[in-house]
């Protein structure tokens, strides 16, 4: 999985950005997304959007090889990438109508971002927390230029972001990638948190809690990004959202960053 998005689509935190790069300078886009395919030679395909986004993937293969399941998908202007699996796939299906659709997790993904973006009736931290499993997805709302991202709480599926040259936002599940198109701009995503081009980053597992950067250091000594945990002394103020909003990811904003 790869999705980059320049700065007119989404903004990391400001603690991604390490402004000391050394000699591992970031790249331009175009150049990691070359990087991409050069790793993947033969199964990986991209597609490019209008606007400053970027979204690629391998193409799906036996579990047993991955080590966990690669999909992407998109219906009606909204892109699924989705790396992993639900357990409870069948009775999310239930709950959100698909039952006898031919439907799988990026699909459930994008019909889950849908009913958030037009009709709201929960917070996105539960919709989020609903999804039980070993999971990262990137949606990318080409009508709206929305970006949302996750990852689940036990972080067995890796992700990781960046910062690239020109400032946009890099998400991939290759370490290798990341670190050769950031620099030293680029951490870990953190496990049980969720990323939307408005709201930022939260936490769905504790989403009353703040997010605390913690700067990290590699083994030069150099500043490389940051990770970002829940800081268990910080609780923010919350009222109930009543009916339905149309810039759902706001609701957010007092605990993001």
């Amino acid at each position: 999985m790869l999705a980059i998005f320049q700065k007119q689509v989404a903004h990391a935190p400001q603690e991604l950005n390490s402004p000391r790069s050394g000699v591992a300078k970031p790249k331009n886009p175009d150049q990691i997304l070359r990087d991409f395919h050069a790793a993947h030679p033969e199964d990986a395909f991209s597609t490019s959007f209008g606007g400053g986004a970027a979204l690629a993937c391998v193409a799906a293969q036996p579990r047993s090889l991955s080590g966990y399941q690669r999909m992407f998908c998109g219906l009606d202007d909204i892109y699924c990438v989705f790396m992993g699996s639900l357990d409870n796939l069948s009775s999310l299906m239930r709950q959100y109508g698909l039952t006898g659709r031919s439907t799988n997790e990026a699909l459930l993904v994008i019909e889950a971002y849908r009913t958030l973006r037009d009709r709201g009736p929960y917070p996105a931290d539960q919709v989020v927390k609903d999804l039980s499993g070993s999971f990262a997805f990137v949606v990318f709302d080409s009508k709206s230029g929305a970006v949302f991202a996750a990852q689940s709480t036990d972080g067995g599926v890796p992700l990781h972001w960046g910062v690239a040259a020109d400032g946009s936002v890099v998400i991939c599940d290759d370490r290798a990638v990341v670190k050769a198109g950031c620099g030293k701009s680029y951490a870990p995503f953190p496990a049980g948190c969720m990323f939307h081009s408005e709201g930022g980053l939260k936490s769905f597992e504790h989403p009353m809690n703040r997010l605390k950067a913690m700067p990290r250091v590699d083994s030069e000594g150099v500043m490389c990004g940051a990770n970002f945990k829940v800081d268990a002394f910080t609780k923010i103020n919350s009222m109930p959202r009543v009916g339905s909003a149309t810039n759902w990811a706001a609701t957010w904003d007092d605990a993001a960053i």
